[in-house]
């Protein structure tokens, strides 16, 4: 066997014992222990297992018939796809299929070929067929894990450290057309976005490179049906790890894969966000989940179509319980069909690692469902080519987009136009408000309760009476929210919330523990000011090392939440209770930085915010905050805009910018506004 990187058969070097305990070391290292656990800590993990339970097979649970199912079956592979990214639909364009070299060995022929998915994004793989064909063979669409084959600088792409499948396949009656996926390609494109932290603004865009892989994988079942050597009618799927995340997704949203079998590629919410898991994965094996959905849909979208689960017994990071949780929620729906033998759950021991008792079930499964017979299978899956031989570029092209799709896949919008009429204002602005609900902030509690606030201690500093409360903002998050009261006596006429960061909660702090200066500026009389950390600030600050607190945002995400988001629904609570314990009508919210983009978005909603005093919020999504999709369809100027001209909420915003052009939509649309008003 030829010579790969010493990462690329990590766990199969190691005796399974060491490999399966050195892999949960390397890969499962989200949360603190439970001694050194902070509030903060304590309170995330509570907020993750109660989300995670209210989601748990999600939108399964509501599904107790066929009928059921089938009128909503088409309702959420549209959602699937486009938590892809993959709505609308991409056009279909020139394949420019080419095959840059054969090789000959062993009774099967290996095509090296390229093809475009989109313009300028390749695909690279190896089409393995037999040597001999009569008539119109089956095809398998192989789809590769994270397998990295790379020497001297030079990517050769996963394909040929997967070879051994496509050519098992090939020797055995089936054309098999074996991919390299976007981020271990000969074209090396990006996996890690959101997993190391180098492109938050993934999240924004709606963007996921596990859409890219599922509309390469779409693209290839094109390229297979157009061959003359293939029955466009029985074409399979699998893969591992990786490739089998892929493997669901393509079969989940394309019927046209008859038969699929993923090898350790998902597993349940619970195992990803309570059991921590998802430190072990980069970004493509996860759609943005803006519906939240749990992953226990996958399968159930591909029946009654033939379907083996197959994985190891200690996979660290596709963990047995989860995968069997899995099975069963698809049972049902096959059931349904009365299609229970189509569904299948293969286990065999081991960690997470290709070995050959567990190829030998799906290649069982795929001569089963697409030759039909079931002969026994005598020889074993093993590499016969140099990686060298199976390259298929001598030099990249020029005209690729593969190092940059994370940049227009999913297309961002463009500047709004300025309204023409009220009118006009008032749809733009009740649609972007529904767009927000459904696509950015669908995460928020549905059945909120009235807004809670409990009084825990009372205490004077410098005239200012200071009262210490604890806001609950849903019932598995309690806040700290401090109540300044002027000096100055007076009826209280007005209120001011300050939405604090770690360092002016600080400060704050330092003022009432020692002789720091008071950060509040001279009150007028009976002024109350409020002081508000939300989630993950202050005394609810998870823990800040580096890879923990990470996969700590991603959880929000797989719940189909974002931290922002959620920051932004504390915002509204603490605005909604205040008025409600008081004789106030609304509040003044004021905040900086990226907290001052999340008042805005607050303000959009929530009427019990009355003027903005923001200090530098950035211009752009790109610098945050980070909400789901929220490029799709606007940017912050447009949210500027709303906050600032909220139809039936007067409103004024104070701005300190570096950036005052972040103003200049907003007040285009209120001087159209005024000018309307005028003229009538």
């Amino acid at each position: 066997m030829m010579k790969l990187p010493p990462d690329t058969f990590f766990l199969e070097i190691l005796p399974m014992r060491f490999a399966v305990a050195a892999a949960v070391c390397l890969l499962i290292t989200p949360l603190v222990s439970a001694d050194e656990a902070s509030f903060g800590d304590k309170q995330i993990r509570q907020y993750f297992q109660a989300e995670t339970t209210r989601v748990t097979n999600a939108p399964l649970q509501e599904i107790d018939s066929l009928e059921a199912w089938e009128a909503k079956k088409d309702e959420y592979r549209e959602k699937l796809k486009e938590m892809l990214g993959l709505e609308p639909w991409p056009e279909k364009t020139d394949l420019k299929a080419t095959t840059t070299g054969t090789i000959e060995r062993d009774g099967i022929i290996v095509e090296k070929i390229h093809f475009q998915s989109r313009p300028g994004l390749y695909v690279t793989g190896n089409l393995y067929r037999p040597a001999k064909v009569e008539g119109k063979l089956p095809a398998v669409l192989y789809v590769c894990g994270h397998g990295r084959v790379k020497k001297d600088g030079i990517s050769y792409g996963n394909k040929a450290h997967y070879q051994h499948h496509g050519a098992w396949f090939a020797r055995h009656g089936f054309v098999c057309l074996t991919i390299d996926s976007l981020e271990l390609g000969e074209i090396e494109g990006k996996h890690k976005g959101l997993y190391n932290d180098a492109h938050q603004w993934w999240t924004n865009r709606g963007y996921t490179p596990a859409g890219v892989e599922a509309w390469n994988c779409v693209r290839s079942i094109d390229l297979l049906q157009s061959r003359d050597d293939v029955d466009p009618e029985k074409i399979g799927v699998t893969g591992r790890s990786g490739g089998g995340a892929y493997s669901w997704y393509i079969a989940a949203i394309d019927d046209r894969i008859k038969v699929a079998v993923p090898v350790a590629g998902i597993t349940d919410l619970e195992d990803h966000v309570v059991n921590g898991v998802v430190a072990g994965h980069c970004d493509c094996m996860y759609w943005v989940n803006t519906y939240g959905f749990d992953y226990t849909l996958l399968p159930a979208l591909i029946a009654p179509r033939p379907l083996m689960i197959a994985n190891t017994d200690y996979d660290p990071i596709f963990p047995l319980e989860g995968v069997e949780r899995t099975h069963l929620a698809a049972r049902k729906i096959y059931q349904l069909y009365g299609k229970a033998p189509n569904l299948a759950l293969t286990i065999l021991p081991g960690g997470h690692a290709d070995t050959q008792p567990l190829r030998i079930p799906a290649f069982y499964w795929l001569r089963k469902h697409l030759q039909g017979d079931t002969p026994a299978i005598t020889d074993v899956a093993v590499p016969k080519f140099e990686v060298e031989e199976l390259k298929v570029f001598d030099t990249l092209p020029e005209d690729e987009i593969n190092t940059k799709i994370e940049e227009t896949f999913v297309a961002a919008a463009e500047p709004a136009k300025v309204p023409e009429s009220p009118g006009e204002w008032n749809e733009m602005f009740g649609e972007w408000k529904k767009l927000l609900a459904t696509k950015s902030f669908a995460g928020w509690p549905q059945e909120s309760q009235a807004a809670e606030i409990s009084t825990q201690k009372e205490l004077q500093k410098d005239g200012w009476t200071v009262i210490q409360h604890e806001l609950s903002t849903e019932p598995d998050v309690t806040l700290p929210l401090l109540e300044f009261v002027s000096p100055k006596p007076g009826k209280a006429l007005s209120g001011r919330l300050i939405v604090a960061d770690d360092a002016k909660w600080q400060e704050f702090m330092n003022y009432l523990e020692g002789d720091g200066k008071s950060p509040l500026e001279d009150p007028g009389p009976g002024q109350h000011f409020y002081v508000l950390a939300p989630r993950g600030i202050g005394p609810t600050q998870w823990t800040q090392e580096t890879k923990p607190e990470i996969q700590t945002r991603r959880r929000y995400l797989l719940l189909g939440q974002s931290i922002d988001a959620m920051r932004v629904w504390d915002i509204r609570r603490a605005a909604q209770a205040i008025v409600e314990s008081t004789t106030l009508d609304n509040v003044t919210v004021k905040a900086e930085g990226n907290l001052a983009a999340l008042a805005i978005y607050a303000a959009i909603f929530e009427p019990a915010i009355g003027n903005l005093h923001l200090r530098n919020p950035p211009l752009d999504h790109r610098e945050g905050p980070y909400f789901m999709n929220v490029r799709r369809f606007m940017n912050l100027p447009e949210a500027m805009a709303m906050a600032f001209n909220t139809p039936d909420v007067p409103r004024s915003v104070s701005l300190v910018s570096e950036t005052p052009e972040l103003l200049e939509y907003a007040n285009k649309v209120k001087l159209m506004i005024v000018s309307s008003a005028a003229k009538q």
